[in-house]
C-alpha cells in the first residue's frame, strides 16, 4: 500500500508542517493531484501524489510538524474502514477513551490555615515572611521569594502571590520577556523560525567583511527608460533590479571566484550562475532563484523575476524555484534606504545589498555637481574570498552599471 511521505522540498528543509489537507480520507487521488499543502522553511508548497487510488488514511493532522521522510498518508485499494492503520497513525490518534485517564499533577498537600497564618520562613528566606505552602510552591517553580511582594497579613507571601508570579517566571525560565498588557504575542511560522536560525548561524559562523562602492546611476536610469520605451509587450517593464540581476550575472562570468560556496572543508566554484532575489514576506525572507541568469535576455529576466517575486509573496513557490542559488541580491532601494549591509545567505560566498538611487553631490570631469547615485555593498565570506578579489568584482560591476549598454552586448 503506497505511502505518502513528508518530502524534502528545499535544500535546507529538515522538517515540514502539514498546513492543510486538500484531499480527505476516501477521496480518489490521481497521479499529480495536489493532496496537501506543506509549510517548509521557505514557503507553503503543494504536495503532489505519485500514486493513485483512494486516500486510505491521513496519518498526520493539519498543523503538525514532522521530520522529512515521515509517512503522512496512505493510498490504496481498500476502503478507509477496512484498511489496516500503521502504528504511526495509531500513535497519532486521539487517546483511547477506555484507557485510564492520565493522572493529573497533584497539588501540594494542603496546609492547615492556622499553620499558614502563624509560620514564617526561618530557613533560606529568613528575611521573608511566608507560609510553608507558598515557600514549597515557589521552590517547585524556581521562584525567588525575595522577588515577590506579599499580600497576606503583615506583608506575608501567600499561595496566591506565588500563583500570580508563576507565568512571569516561566517566561523568564524560557528565555523570553514576560508579556504585559501592551504586548501582542506573534507565534513563529516555520519560515520565520528557520530564517532566524539560518541568519543567526550565518552571522556566527561566517566571517563577514564588507565593501561599498557608489555607482553613478544616471546612465542606468536612462538606459532603463530607453528600453522600456521600446517594449511593446503589454505589462512588461524593465526594473532596476532586473538590470542588477543581469549586471551581476554578467560580471560573475569574469569573476568565478565570487560565484562560489563554502563547503565545510573546501570551496565550490559554480560553473552555472544562479541569482537569488531576497523577497520580504509577512512570514520572513524568501529567496527565489533565477537559474542561468547570465544566459537570459533582459526581458526574460524581467518576466521571470516578476513572477518569482509574486509567487514568493504568496508563499507558493516550487522547490526548484528556491534551490541552487549561487549569489544573492537584496534591494531595499524601493524603501528609500540609502545604504545597508546584508547577511550572507549560506553557503553562498557573497550577497549584494542595493540602496536607493537618489540625488547626491557627484564629481564629473573634475567638477562638482548633482547627480543620482546608488550605494552597493558586498558582504563577503572571508573563508572563500579575499578583499582584493571581491573588490575587483565590485569595481567591474560598478563599471558595467555605469556603462549599461555593455549589459546587453
Amino acid at each position: 500500500m503506497p505511502e505518502i511521505f513528508m518530502p524534502r522540498l528545499s535544500d535546507t528543509m529538515e522538517e515540514g508542517t502539514l498546513s492543510r489537507w486538500l484531499k480527505q480520507e476516501g477521496d480518489l487521488v490521481h497521479k499529480g493531484d495536489a493532496v496537501a499543502e506543506i509549510e517548509t522553511d521557505k514557503a507553503v508548497m503543494e504536495l503532489e501524489a505519485y500514486d493513485e487510488g483512494p486516500l486510505i488514511h491521513i496519518l498526520v493532522a493539519e498543523g503538525t510538524t514532522v521530520p522529512i521522510g515521515t509517512p503522512i498518508a496512505m493510498i490504496g485499494t481498500d476502503s478507509p474502514a477496512t484498511a489496516q492503520k500503521p502504528p504511526l497513525e495509531q500513535a497519532a490518534q486521539a487517546p483511547d477513551p477506555s484507557a485510564a485517564p492520565p493522572t493529573p499533577p497533584q497539588d501540594p498537600p494542603a496546609v492547615p490555615a492556622t499553620t499558614v497564618a502563624t509560620v514564617s520562613d526561618a530557613g533560606e528566606d529568613s528575611e521573608v515572611r511566608t507560609s510553608p505552602l507558598a515557600r514549597t510552591l515557589a521552590r517547585q517553580n524556581g521562584i525567588d521569594l525575595a522577588d515577590l511582594t506579599g499580600s497576606g497579613p503583615g506583608g506575608r507571601i501567600v499561595r496566591a502571590d506565588v500563583d500570580a508570579a508563576v507565568p512571569t517566571f516561566s517566561e523568564r525560565a524560557a528565555g523570553r520577556s514576560p508579556l504585559v498588557d501592551d504586548d501582542e504575542e506573534v507565534p513563529l511560522s516555520t519560515s520565520r523560525r528557520i530564517t532566524a536560525q539560518r541568519l543567526t548561524q550565518s552571522t556566527r559562523q561566517t566571517p563577514h567583511f564588507y565593501l561599498t562602492t557608489i555607482v553613478d546611476a544616471e546612465p542606468l536610469l536612462a538606459f532603463r527608460a530607453q528600453i522600456n520605451d521600446r517594449l511593446t509587450e503589454p505589462g512588461l517593464r524593465i526594473s532596476i533590479n532586473d538590470l542588477l540581476i543581469k549586471g551581476c550575472a554578467t560580471t560573475l562570468r569574469t569573476h568565478p571566484q565570487v560565484n562560489a560556496s563554502w563547503d565545510t572543508s573546501r570551496i565550490l566554484r559554480h560553473r552555472r550562475i544562479h541569482i537569488g532575489i531576497a523577497v520580504a514576506t509577512d512570514d520572513g525572507l524568501i529567496v527565489p532563484v533565477l537559474h542561468d541568469a547570465d544566459r537570459k535576455t533582459l526581458t526574460a529576466i524581467a518576466r521571470e523575476a516578476h513572477g518569482l517575486a509574486q509567487d514568493a509573496r504568496a508563499r507558493h513557490v516550487s522547490p526548484a524555484s528556491i534551490s541552487g542559488g549561487t549569489f544573492t541580491i537584496s534591494n531595499l532601494g524601493t524603501y528609500g534606504i540609502d545604504h545597508f549591509t546584508a547577511v550572507i545567505n549560506p553557503p553562498q560566498a557573497a550577497i549584494l545589498a542595493v540602496g536607493a538611487a537618489q540625488p547626491q553631490p557627484i564629481v564629473r570631469n573634475g567638477e562638482l555637481g548633482v547627480g543620482t547615485t546608488m550605494a552597493l555593498t558586498l558582504s563577503i565570506d572571508h573563508r572563500v574570498l579575499d578583499g582584493a578579489v571581491a573588490a575587483a568584482f565590485l569595481a567591474d560591476l560598478k563599471t558595467l552599471l555605469e556603462q549599461p549598454f555593455s549589459i546587453v552586448l
